[in-house]
């Protein structure tokens, strides 16, 4: 797993009653209501929660929350040290912390995917850095930007992705984001961009019997012979040894 992403990272939507449930745990916590209101009391402080104002409760501390309204919020788990990181110390500093445009978007985007279906791990470890930063700082850093793109490639890399539409989606320079993955990950866009494509085509082939030329197009190689040509150069192998070498080995399990 890349650095540039929290180790732990857990979403949940959920709504508070009428009685006070004090709670604490070990790891740190974001509340974040999309609509109502919650009252929330974090270490003796009380505040009133609403759509532009969240709730930061580091880890170890008691908390407690109420309502006597129909509400919803965003619950996001995450580990202590991603608080810790340079620009977000603001966030230790208060309890309660006003959600501006930019976070706002992001935490409905977020809410919508966890409503219609469960979120892909990579991807909100990927979210996640990218709305601690806009919580602390109102513009995300290029590191946490760069962390948001990879967790969206890594969700779809069968996609359309170019250097530009990679960088475009980052809000990076094409400069900028090769001197970024070059600093974070030692390596190209294009080279990590073709791992993930075959980290799926293996996938693809191991555990299915689509022909080998709908498996280049779905993992976002032009055609059978690309893919080919991929998999002998970096794996040493081809698409048809490889998914035989795999179904034997399967075999041999059962």
């Amino acid at each position: 797993m890349s650095a540039l992403v929290p180790p732990f990272v857990d979403i949940d939507l959920r709504s508070y009653g009428q009685r006070w449930g004090a709670d604490r745990h070990a790891f740190a916590q974001l509340v974040l209501p999309v609509a109502g209101v919650v009252e929330v009391e974090v270490l003796g402080r009380q505040a009133r929660l609403d759509p532009l104002h969240g709730a930061v409760v580091v880890a170890g501390a008691w908390h407690a929350q109420r309502s006597d309204t129909d509400n919803r919020s965003v619950i996001l788990d995450f580990d202590q040290a991603e608080l810790e990181e340079p620009g977000r110390q603001l966030l230790l500093e208060r309890p309660f912390a006003a959600i501006g445009p930019a976070a706002r978007k992001l935490i409905e985007f977020m809410y919508l995917m966890a409503g219609q279906q469960a979120v892909q791990p990579a991807m909100l470890r990927g979210w996640t850095p990218l709305l601690l930063d806009t919580l602390a700082l109102g513009v995300p850093s290029a590191r946490s930007r760069l962390s948001a793109l990879l967790a969206q490639v890594a969700a779809n890399p069968g996609a359309a992705w170019t250097m530009e539409s990679m960088a475009a989606t980052a809000r990076l320079s094409t400069s900028r984001l090769h001197a970024l993955f070059r600093e974070e990950l030692e390596s190209s866009p294009h080279l990590w961009l073709l791992r993930q494509r075959l980290d799926l085509a293996c996938t693809l082939l191991a555990e299915g019997s689509r022909p080998i030329a709908e498996v280049a197009l779905a993992c976002g190689f032009s055609e059978q012979s690309a893919l080919t040509r991929a998999m002998r150069t970096h794996l040493d192998t081809t698409p048809a040894a490889y998914r035989r070498s795999r179904q034997e080995l399967a075999s041999t399990k059962q």
